[in-house]
């Protein structure tokens, strides 16, 4: 399902700049399970949230930012890199955390606990791909890169919700 595109080596410093954000600021580039590593950046994500005491709308709205800045930069990384879904490029997983944690209360004695089960669900999700996460693999270009991991943190935010945000 990868397909190899003709890349041109990122050259320009907007091209290095993108490159480091979609890759997680480096997180990405780790050999092993990039996915996993460059997740992480939920969990300050995730706290941020929690510790400006947001509304769950205000979450949905940092998600719908990420996403649509996602869109051109994950696009732009994969062309630079020469594969349809590059392996390295971890933004689509930042982007998935506001939805992940959108439902839940970040603070107080079980926030650690809400942040480290959403993390744990997230990439449960992004790594299993039951559909129909596993069918938005088939999006082409920037949006299909976001797209699976959005699918993924829609169940982990399900999940999340049941544990944590039933009152």
């Amino acid at each position: 399902m990868n397909q190899e595109h003709t890349a041109p080596a990122p050259r320009s410093p907007v091209d290095r700049f993108v490159l480091l954000t979609a890759e997680g600021f480096g997180l990405g580039r780790i050999p092993f399970a990039p996915g996993t590593w460059g997740s992480l950046w939920g969990l300050p994500i995730g706290w941020a949230l929690g510790a400006t005491d947001t509304t769950w709308w205000m979450r949905l709205l940092v998600m719908v930012a990420m996403f649509v800045i996602g869109i051109p930069l994950c696009d732009r990384a994969a062309v630079l890199l020469g594969k349809k879904d590059p392996g390295s490029v971890v933004w689509d997983e930042m982007a998935a955390f506001p939805l992940v944690y959108a439902f839940v209360p970040l603070d107080g004695e079980m926030m650690w606990a809400v942040l480290g089960a959403g993390f744990l669900l997230f990439r449960v999700f992004d790594i299993w791909k039951p559909p129909p996460v596993r069918n938005c693999d088939r999006i082409e270009g920037g949006v299909g890169i976001m797209v699976d991991d959005i699918a993924a943190g829609v169940y982990a935010a399900a999940i999340l919700w049941l544990l944590f945000g039933m009152k």
